[in-house]
């Protein structure tokens, strides 16, 4: 289905971001795989997509870096010569009271989460604009839109996310350049197993469908999102939450 065409995976190495290259790769997708601290899971990624039949390249980067994000997507188009597919997975999360955040643990959510879905787009739109063609998924989150105790900066920064998605897909429509979201609820993950058993049992009394999502869930959205059934979607926030958030 994707036979040929490029991707760019921020935050591959591991849980929803692994999910969806692999996903992008059985689908014969070539894909660039970005990580930031882990090198292990970002090369063992690496080998089982190349043991598909397509190709992978490996670029560290930290997406809140303006700078380094526009060198891995230049790197990807010398490498590739063209860049189809943008998720901007890559994020992260310092949860506490607002009484007990400190400037930098605001400032450090935003950057990585939100600032950084802006550097990887300001970048790769470049390529896409010229293509006249590309589909830029952003992973939100559905905390941000209800919030969540403890989560202020977490929720700005993935309420932030959607803004953006919105406002850059009526920019990008133009050209043929799809931008949707895509909101996961609780998803089992790295960073989700190191909540409390209360609160995860909390959670899961909240879901309606009383399970918690894989993250194939949300890469199996992410395929229908890429594929020419959905070239008529765009400026779309979609929950994959279980029904969570209604």
């Amino acid at each position: 289905m994707l036979k040929g065409k490029v991707a760019i995976v921020t935050g591959a190495s591991r849980g929803i971001g692994w999910a969806i290259a692999l996903n992008l790769a059985k689908s014969g997708s070539n894909l660039i795989l970005n990580y930031n601290h882990n090198e292990s899971g970002a090369k063992e990624l690496s080998r089982i997509i190349e043991s598909m039949g397509v190709k992978s390249h490996l670029f560290q980067g930290d997406v809140s870096d303006f700078a380094q994000t526009e060198k891995m997507v230049a790197y990807t188009f010398k490498t590739f010569g063209r860049l189809d597919i943008l998720i901007n997975n890559a994020g992260i999360n310092n949860d506490k009271l607002l009484i007990r955040m400190k400037e930098e643990d605001f400032d450090r959510v935003l950057s990585t989460n939100l600032k950084g879905t802006f550097n990887c787009i300001k970048h790769a739109s470049k390529i896409m604009l010229k293509q006249r063609h590309g589909n830029i998924i952003n992973i939100s989150s559905v905390v941000g839109l209800v919030g969540n105790i403890g989560q202020s900066n977490y929720a700005a920064s993935k309420a932030g996310i959607i803004g953006l998605t919105k406002s850059l897909a009526k920019e990008l429509a133009p050209r043929g350049i799809t931008v949707n979201a895509i909101a996961p609820g609780f998803i089992k993950t790295v960073m989700t197993e190191k909540l409390p058993d209360k609160i995860r049992e909390k959670m899961l009394d909240d879901i309606p469908l009383k399970k918690f999502g894989e993250p194939e869930d949300v890469a199996n959205l992410v395929d229908f999102l890429v594929s020419e059934k959905a070239n008529y979607i765009t400026g779309q926030v979609i929950n994959v939450d279980g029904g969570m958030v209604m």
